[in-house]
């Protein structure tokens, strides 16, 4: 009998890093991996009413300075990462970038992270970007509640046993 899932186990793992042979959750055992330079970077979107975009560019926002509160706060989520996701590993973080780029209707987060360990970044580039769209949205949400985060996504990581990645690759 011809199995309909046999291509899938080509284009996905046969089993997630996350589970147990039984199938129970456990974090992944990375004692044995080498420690390497790890990089990842992630971008997210955040989509908003015109008006909304321009109190941010004019700083004139009842809460403050926006775009700055936001970099700090996605940061500092990088940092704590381990302690949003469950399995996640702590790590030590040796370099955070956040940057927004600012559009007539919308605000772009780009994180890169980096580490010098033994495994990678990307859930922690994720949280910078995802926690840095939630404080701009909460810092604007009195003026547009309608605001919608969307495009979060991993867009490269570097280093490991599984070396580069990129999403042009995947695209």
């Amino acid at each position: 009998m011809n199995n309909p899932n046999q291509n899938q186990s080509e284009e996905i793992p046969n089993r997630l890093s996350h589970f147990d042979a039984k199938g129970h959750a456990h974090m992944v055992d990375i004692g044995s991996k080498a420690n390497t330079h790890r990089i990842a970077r992630a971008v997210g979107t955040i989509t908003m009413q015109p008006a909304t975009a321009a109190l941010i560019a004019q700083g004139t926002a009842k809460k403050g300075d926006v775009m700055g509160i936001a970099k700090i706060a996605a940061i500092m989520a990088t940092k704590r990462t381990s302690e949003l996701i469950p399995l996640c590993h702590p790590l030590a973080i040796t370099r955070v970038t956040v940057d927004f780029e600012l559009e007539k209707d919308s605000v772009t987060c780009i994180a890169q992270v980096e580490t010098m360990g033994q495994t990678g970044v990307e859930m922690e580039a994720l949280t910078a970007v995802q926690i840095g769209l939630l404080t701009i949205y909460d810092m604007c949400k009195s003026v547009d509640r309608g605001m919608v985060m969307s495009g979060i996504r991993v867009l490269e990581k570097q280093g490991g046993k599984s070396g580069s990645w990129s999403v042009q690759e995947h695209d």
